[in-house]
Formats: C-alpha cells, structure tokens, sequence
C-alpha cells in the first residue's frame, strides 16, 4: 500500500503487500519483498534489493553511493536480507567493485 504523497519510480518492483509511509522516495532498479514497511522519509536508491518482512524506521537511506574513494560509478547493489530491521536515520551504502554488492 503505497501512500499518495510517496514516489516509487515506476520501474521499482515492489511487492504488493509492501507499506510505504508518507514522504518515501524509491528509485529505479530496486526490489523490495512481501510484508516489508517502509517508514516516513526513507530514500531507497538504485540498486537496492530489500527482502521479505524487513522494517526500515523513518530517515533511513538505502543504497547510496560509497564513500570510497575507489568508486567510478560503477553499477553495485545493496542487498537488505528477509527479516531486518533498520532504524531510524540509518545509511546504507552500496558496494564497490571489489565485492559490487553490501
């Protein structure tokens, strides 16, 4: 159930049981599962893949670029294992190419 002032890039997949609050930013190239909640102002960035049944509080970023310095732009993923929580005003970046996934 998507709210109506939350944008979810229209090529984001997104599972239809999945909550997403108020003031939510999704963008493309991101996967989020079944019974997922996504709190008030969280942005989730390209390459995001989140899991079934995981909570994100409000504040959150999923999936921005490293800091690291040994980052080109490269394309990476930041993925979100079922059943996690992640509070509020968390920062989770993506990989680099050493790994190119977090």
């Amino acid at each position: 159930m998507k709210q109506p002032l939350a944008y979810v890039h229209p090529a984001a997949k997104i599972a239809p049981s999945v909550v997403i609050d108020p003031f939510v930013t999704i963008d493309q190239n991101v996967e989020i599962g079944e019974g997922t909640r996504i709190g008030s102002n969280v942005t989730i960035m390209e390459g995001a893949r989140i899991g079934k049944n995981c909570t994100i509080f409000p504040g959150a970023v999923i999936s921005a670029i490293p800091q690291d310095l040994k980052f080109r732009g490269e394309d990476t993923l930041a993925i979100i294992g079922d059943n996690t929580t992640i509070r509020e005003c968390v920062t989770v970046n993506r990989g680099t190419a050493a790994r190119g996934k977090t």
